[in-house]
């Protein structure tokens, strides 16, 4: 047997645990539904259930491992040269793909979690994943510019609030598009949503902190006066800012 097809049958074992999974707590319920019953569903013996998932709740969730891992991959693959905020707008794009690939698993699961609070609990901090990436990311970058010459204190703040923005754009499209019932033009709605962050954030980066160089504004007005008493005047001004 090829690593192909180990993969590929590795790859569906998953979705199957995970089909069987939210069909069974949505017709029994989870509580009342075992790790015994999810794997006897999908045709598999108890050990193999754990060789996928930690648990019950983990089942839920197939591809964040390997969502967050091509979310990664985005940002190392980066140029220097390229827009960080759209480096991560692109990253969360991945995150996306992943829910409308399968869109029926993903409308299902998003009722079911409606229902059961320790599931919900349990997806946030799934996907709160995303946004330590691309903050990370962020910082990285800021690092690295530090490095170079430019300074600010304000950058971990900074980095943190842009991968939140990104992130909560991204959510914000995705519900609206569970909601619908996974019939809405989500591709159009997310780049429009990537583009208004995009835009509130512009002088609003983690390289805004960076300290500036101080900029000396000389204002001329008719005074009545000599170009001679004018500069005096301006010094004496300059003078009594020091």
């Amino acid at each position: 047997m090829d690593d192909v097809t180990v993969v590929t049958q590795r790859l569906q074992t998953r979705r199957d645990l995970t089909t069987a999974a939210v069909r069974l707590f949505t017709e029994r319920g989870y509580d009342e539904t075992t790790v015994d019953q999810i794997a006897a569903a999908a045709g598999v013996a108890r050990r193999t259930f754990f060789r996928y998932y930690q648990s019950k709740d983990d089942v839920i969730f197939p591809d964040h491992d390997d969502t967050a891992a091509q979310v990664a991959a985005v940002l190392d693959e980066a140029g220097e040269d390229e827009d960080p905020l759209q480096v991560i707008c692109r990253g969360i794009w991945q995150v996306m793909r992943m829910y409308v690939a399968d869109a029926e698993l993903s409308v299902t699961r998003y009722h079911l979690l409606r229902q059961v609070p320790a599931l919900r609990e349990h997806e946030k901090a799934v996907v709160s994943r995303y946004e330590r990436l691309l903050a990370r990311y962020l910082l990285e970058r800021a690092e690295r510019e530090t490095a170079q010459g430019s300074h600010t204190v304000d950058r971990p703040l900074l980095a943190e609030v842009s991968a939140a923005a990104v992130v909560a754009a991204h959510n914000h499209v995705l519900r609206q598009w569970l909601r619908s019932g996974g019939q809405s033009d989500v591709e159009a709605e997310l780049e429009h949503a990537l583009s208004l962050v995009r835009a509130g954030l512009a002088n609003f980066s983690v390289d805004a902190g960076a300290q500036q160089p101080e900029t000396l504004v000389v204002t001329v007005a008719h005074t009545g006066r000599t170009p001679s008493e004018a500069v005096a005047a301006v010094r004496a001004a300059l003078a009594s800012q020091k």
